[in-house]
């Protein structure tokens, strides 16, 4: 019975202590995010145009917290393209910029070649950000086409 009696007055001194603090603008963070509706829509654009030149690949949207929103696998597709899939989309978002950017940059530059090391990045092309008004909001990939159409 103390234990619950303590439990509730610490519960009760934490509420008094943090309730000026939730009402300063800094304390809430808003964040704009992808919708489930957006993700898709550039998941099925991506694994069309993809079609389109004959490949059959697998697309991979992330969140901005690098969470999976979307897989869309083609048929033909093997298992093995939606993990690299994932990991473009990753390596694009944690970069800020295209995966064939850098695949090129990270290949070429010394300073650049740990980059390579970071868990589950992958430097091959097909990969993007997904950007609004100068803000990752998350990353695409595709992947089972050959390089050179990866990148595009």
């Amino acid at each position: 019975m103390r234990s619950i009696f303590l439990l509730r007055s610490i519960a009760a001194a934490l509420c008094l202590t943090l309730a000026p603090a939730l009402h300063a603008q800094s304390a809430i963070v808003a964040q704009r995010n992808l919708s489930i509706d957006l993700a898709l829509t550039i998941a099925r654009e991506a694994l069309t145009e993809c079609r389109a030149k004959g490949f059959h690949t697998s697309v991979v949207v992330l969140d901005r917290a690098s969470q999976v929103l979307v897989v869309l696998r083609d048929e033909s597709a093997n298992a093995g393209t939606v993990d690299m899939a994932r990991r473009k989309a990753y390596t694009a978002q944690l970069f800020r910029g295209s995966t064939a950017e850098f695949q090129q940059r990270t290949a070429s530059d010394p300073k650049f070649a740990a980059q390579r090391d970071v868990t589950d990045t992958l430097a091959l092309g097909g990969g993007l950000p997904i950007q609004s008004r100068g803000e990752i909001l998350g990353g695409v990939a595709s992947s089972g086409a050959n390089p050179i159409d990866d990148v595009t």
